[in-house]
């Protein structure tokens, strides 16, 4: 992995950095590289409870909160941001409002690398307004200046239309981490690890090619269908 100045992650909920992102973002931090994570909402509205339940409604809010806090604190992450939108109403936020709020992260961070999702391949409407935001936020900054843009991207149709990944991390040195994340955010991801845990005993080849390699898509600035 090469050698950045300072990450941006932006992201949605807590747990989005966990599934493919966390081990890049543990490795950056052994490199002695500054990870900020920016987490748009506290996933207050997520639909699992726990498995078996053991939130309610009312109290998942601050379990998620501890959850992203534990999380990050796995992968070494000491600039944690809470951006306090509201968890399944980000498609409807002030797209000017949007756009500000990352341009204020970027100048106050100065990142080289920011990740986010890929507009238009991300599935969930949060995921998308979230990726346009970056874009275009990242747009108005001169191209000489502007950060590198890795998209996380797991649509049906995203490499018929993106072509495949042009950047695959080798994350192995962080498998501890990326686990220990995933565990973190025990009331979304329980009823998967046990799974995947003995997926990984029996050297199931995908759950290894999960664990060790992550993978991302340089945007496409020359084909920015964004508005």
């Amino acid at each position: 992995m090469e050698k950045e100045r300072h990450v941006l992650v932006i992201f949605p909920h807590p747990d989005d950095e966990a599934f493919g992102v966390s081990g890049t973002i543990a490795t950056h931090v052994k490199n002695g590289t500054p990870v900020t994570y920016a987490c748009l909402t506290l996933g207050e509205m997520a639909r699992n409870l726990g498995y078996p339940p053991f939130a309610t409604r009312e109290s998942l809010p601050h379990i998620r909160k501890r959850e992203l806090q534990k999380a990050a604190e796995i992968m070494g992450i000491q600039d944690l941001r809470m951006m306090g939108l509201r968890d399944k109403t980000v498609e409807f936020e002030d797209d000017e409002k949007m756009a500000k709020m990352v341009l204020d992260l970027v100048h106050e961070l100065n990142p080289s690398l920011v990740i986010t999702f890929y507009p238009g391949y991300s599935v969930h409407p949060d995921h998308e307004a979230t990726g346009r935001a970056v874009v275009r936020a990242l747009r108005r900054i001169p191209e000489d200046k502007r950060p590198k843009l890795h998209c996380v991207a797991f649509s049906k149709n995203h490499e018929a239309e993106i072509g495949k990944p042009d950047v695959r991390n080798d994350v192995s040195g962080a498998a501890e981490q990326k686990i220990g994340a995933m565990k973190a955010h025990l009331s979304q991801t329980g009823w998967m690890m046990a799974e995947r845990e003995e997926k990984l005993k029996q050297k199931d080849p995908e759950t290894l090619e999960w664990l060790h390699y992550e993978y991302f898509w340089t945007y496409d600035w020359e084909n920015d269908r964004v508005r």
